[in-house]
């Protein structure tokens, strides 16, 4: 792992100072109603590290696009149960400022949607400047917006001295165990966004024992096998190539589905899809092979789920998820759909480790740093 300051080892820097930590607490809301909490659980353990430290804390974070509707207030109020926090309701408001030098030790505010404002996604010096003005000393510990070069993530750590924050630093160690795995190492890739995973599936085809695809990779691959995919999600793009992976000895490739189609969903054979189908998970069989692949496996890493989860369809991944909690297997798992989806089983106890980050975790997978943690080294 690539050496940055750690907050946990400067306690007593921070005492009496005004820090500024960006949080991910990117919430599912429906209305007001926060649906999956997982993100802003993990960020307890920061935020109460700078309260005893005696911090005066002041909480950035994004919610939603950035539309005017997007608000943290929701967070703001599940904060609430942690300590007291004031709600700074406007965004570039001069008296932001002046209230963060009133603050006392321990005292925490949180500042409204950071993307509000077009200077965070464009990484603009003004907006990083002014978000630096509200603090002395920066943390990041939002590892899961870490893959984006974002003014709060980037522009900030520029101007002030920096650290890492508690989740940041075990997001980065222990996804870095798929660097140098413990063997046999069983990587599943799914989800659908391709172009993103390709990279990855290739690198890991080298590194791992055996690579389980799903999801709209899985999609690409019958494609260029010549089998018929009917309406499935699949990237023309992202084509080239694979057949010559499609014998690789180490690629495990569904060998049976779920489909939807007029009549309603049923499992079949790849070689039974019709053109009026469309691939939305994977089949029986598949799972019952993967069983002794899981159990004999030392190191499990696994991001995106393996059907078309939007639509409901999550069988097949569930059951993978409960192979996997039964087995003795070190299992580090992520992507916000699969996240997801272990919380509505009451399960994250039951895994080694589970990434806040979907798009962090697969960029840092592929290339080892991220521009966050570019940034807390210099």
């Amino acid at each position: 792992m690539s050496v940055f300051p750690l907050l946990s080892e400067h306690a007593a820097d921070v005492r009496g100072k005004r820090v500024v930590v960006r949080l991910d607490l990117n919430v599912p809301l429906e209305g007001e109603v926060i649906r999956d909490d997982y993100r802003i659980r993990e960020s307890i353990p920061t935020l109460r590290f700078l309260r005893e430290a005696g911090a005066r804390t002041i909480i950035l974070s994004h919610i939603g696009k950035g539309k005017p509707t997007d608000t943290l207030r929701p967070v703001a109020t599940a904060l609430e149960k942690e300590c007291p926090i004031v709600f700074l309701p406007d965004l570039m408001s001069p008296e932001n400022v002046r209230m963060t030098h009133e603050m006392k030790d321990g005292d925490v505010m949180l500042l409204e949607n950071i993307r509000h404002s077009k200077g965070e996604e464009e990484n603009d010096p003004a907006f990083a400047a002014y978000l630096a003005s509200l603090g002395d000393i920066y943390v990041n510990d939002a590892f899961s917006v870490s893959h984006r070069a974002h003014a709060s993530v980037v522009g900030i750590p520029a101007l002030l001295p920096h650290y890492a924050g508690l989740r940041f630093v075990q997001e980065v160690e222990r996804l870095a165990e798929a660097f140098d795995p413990q063997h046999p190492f069983l990587f599943i890739l799914g989800g659908a966004k391709i172009e993103t995973k390709m990279p990855l599936l290739k690198k890991f085809l080298d590194r791992a024992d055996q690579v389980l695809i799903g999801g709209a990779i899985a999609n690409n691959f019958f494609k260029v096998a010549g089998h018929e995919i009917g309406t499935s999600v699949y990237d023309a793009t992202e084509l080239e190539g694979l057949d010559a992976l499609l014998s690789h000895p180490r690629l495990l490739i569904p060998s049976d589905v779920v489909v939807k189609n007029a009549a309603g969903a049923h499992g079949c054979t790849l070689s039974e899809v019709t053109a009026g189908d469309m691939i939305v998970d994977v089949g029986p069989e598949t799972i019952k092979k993967a069983e002794s692949v899981i159990g004999g496996a030392a190191l499990i890493v696994w991001n995106g789920p393996l059907g078309f989860y939007e639509e409901g369809f999550t069988e097949g991944t569930r059951e993978l998820l409960e192979l996997i909690a039964g087995s003795k297997a070190t299992s580090i798992i992520g992507g916000g759909d699969t996240v997801a989806l272990i919380n509505e089983m009451g399960s994250l106890e039951r895994f080694s480790f589970v990434s806040t980050g979907g798009g962090a975790m697969l960029d840092y997978l592929a290339n080892e740093t991220l521009p966050g943690i570019e940034a807390l080294q210099r």
